[in-house]
């Protein structure tokens, strides 16, 4: 059996995430009080009392999913005997995701990660007006036709670009929320079978949110990355690195990029993979691998109970 472990992005928090682990694993609290650290604050709390609201801030989101997923291989390692280095054909992560997978695979320290997608968050929320921009995920069209509609819906200088090619038939765009309101129109008009606006604070993936790239530049400068002992596969390109440079170059890039998740997916199961882990917090990841590759198998870890099941599980 060849796995991969993947790492999941916004949209999959919920109150209460990591607890289960918390209360269980030291290893798992030794997590979560590094990211309250290297924050100064107790990221923890929101994640285990809420409010949703608060935890929901992107620039708390991003943290908190990573310090659930860290956990949980943390677990991993102990309780299973997971060697991410002997067990892992690749690592990938969905937007946030990546950098979970970088710290994963020992090429980011988790402080730094922490402080990283804190970082990312403020600065994604700050780099456009509230209202400025808008997401809309696309149901039922392939990823060219998307992109074809995304095209005709930027007029007048305003930006509509394809922000998430998640799995056939999901893509999601981003940009001015006129031009993202175009987008879903000329999508039904297009075959679509919906169109849905989507509740975020801000435009992520598109070049609205340019200034966040530049933050992000800066701050990756001023941190020490190794390379990865799995290869990462990048969101940008949908294909294997492990220079610490290219890495820093395409986690700035990935702020305006499309996440190429489908073809990431497929990628993996081209190279043989057999199944993907989902480490942290839900199982979004999970639903896109059965519309990528149905062949590939998909279990989640983020629970005391699912670590159980995993070591459980035949290793071969």
């Amino acid at each position: 059996m060849s796995s991969a472990f993947v790492f999941p992005g916004q949209g999959s928090q919920a109150v209460g995430m990591g607890r289960g682990l918390a209360d269980n694993f030291a290893v798992a609290r030794d997590v979560f009080e590094e990211v309250d650290a290297a924050l100064g604050e107790k990221l923890s709390a929101i994640m285990w009392d809420g409010p949703i609201e608060t935890l929901t801030l992107t620039a708390n989101t991003q943290p908190a999913l990573m310090a659930a997923s860290l956990a949980a291989l943390r677990v991993l390692e102990s309780e299973a005997g997971l060697d991410l280095a002997r067990d892992a054909a690749f690592v990938a992560g969905h937007s946030l995701g990546e950098y979970s997978a970088l710290a994963a695979a020992g090429s980011l320290s988790i402080a730094d990660t922490a402080r990283l997608l804190r970082l990312r968050g403020s600065a994604m929320q700050a780099a456009t007006p509230v209202g400025t921009g808008a997401m809309a995920a696309i149901l039922g069209l392939d990823f060219d036709k998307v992109a074809a509609v995304a095209a005709e819906a930027a007029e007048g200088g305003e930006v509509c670009d394809v922000a998430n090619d998640n799995a056939p038939g999901q893509v999601v765009v981003s940009g001015h929320a006129a031009a993202v309101e175009r987008a879903c129109e000329i999508a039904k008009r297009e075959g679509a079978s919906r169109a849905i606006l989507l509740t975020v604070s801000a435009p992520f993936h598109c070049s609205l949110i340019a200034p966040a790239a530049d933050a992000m530049r800066e701050a990756l400068a001023k941190v020490a990355v190794h390379a990865p002992k799995v290869k990462l596969i990048a969101n940008v390109t949908a294909a294997p690195v492990t220079d610490p440079e290219q890495i820093r170059a395409l986690l700035v890039k990935q702020v305006t990029s499309t996440v190429r998740w489908r073809e990431s997916v497929a990628f993996m199961a081209g190279e043989g993979v057999t199944r993907l882990v989902e480490v942290g917090t839900g199982k979004v990841l999970s639903g896109l691998t059965k519309r990528i590759a149905r062949q590939v198998a998909s279990i989640n870890v983020g629970t005391p109970e699912e670590v159980a099941a995993f070591a459980a599980a035949p290793k071969a």
